[in-house]
């Protein structure tokens, strides 16, 4: 890298789309859109709160594109948090392609008491669906239905 080239910040920012979310997450490395793209997902819901349980699960998804992996990944999240009130963590990648996401995480139940609710999502939709190489990574593109 360049010296003059300042390393890509690795975070998330939400956007308003007509009657959706979206979420851009940004990152160096590929592997990098993981986590902030969780961290946005909870952050269109909420202020989330978890007891911590130290258990960790093996997560893996297969398919022919990065960009439906990712959304893949955050739509397992959403029906985690639905139906068992969990909360995925501190995502390890094994392995980003286009053929597999494959990533060990903390799993942790949700403190009620001590949540925040904003907002319901539906749905992590397949719209304006993306991930593209930037000058200094990678930047991720998605719309979640509220």
């Amino acid at each position: 890298m360049d010296a003059a080239t300042p390393p890509s910040p690795t975070g998330y920012e939400l956007f308003d789309h007509t009657a959706d979310i979206g979420i851009r997450v940004f990152a160096p490395t590929m592997d990098g859109l993981i986590a902030p793209a969780a961290l946005g997902l909870y952050a269109v819901i909420g202020e989330l709160a978890t007891n911590p349980t130290g258990r960790r699960v093996s997560l893996h998804y297969e398919g022919n594109d990065e960009a439906a992996l990712l959304r893949d990944f955050l739509a397992d999240l959403l029906l985690r948090f639905e139906t068992n009130h969990q909360i995925v963590s501190e995502p390890r990648v094994q392995r980003f392609d286009a053929k597999r996401l494959e990533l060990d995480a903390a799993l942790a139940d949700m403190d009620n008491d001590e949540c925040q609710f904003d907002r319901e999502v539906k749905a992590v939709t397949y719209h304006e669906l993306a991930i593209r190489r930037t000058p200094t990574g990678f930047e991720a593109t998605l719309i979640v239905d509220i």
